[in-house]
């Protein structure tokens, strides 16, 4: 995945995203706006997780919202 397709699925992936990891708060959502990397460092920041890890799970949840 990268930012296009991010940006694309941006309002379906969204809630996904609050769900999967749910103590990002709106605001930092919004700020990522769609932008795969800070989307990834915020997650990476809140729960330490792995880049790939969080790839992984991204691309399975933007298989979902096609």
């Amino acid at each position: 995945m990268n930012n296009d397709q991010l940006a694309g699925k941006w309002k379906q992936m969204r809630g996904a995203i609050k769900k999967q990891w749910g103590n990002l708060t709106d605001d930092e959502l919004d700020k990522a706006g769609g932008n795969y990397d800070m989307l990834i460092g915020k997650i990476q920041e809140r729960h330490g997780d792995s880049r790939e890890a969080i790839e992984r799970k991204l691309d399975e949840m933007s298989r979902h919202a096609a």
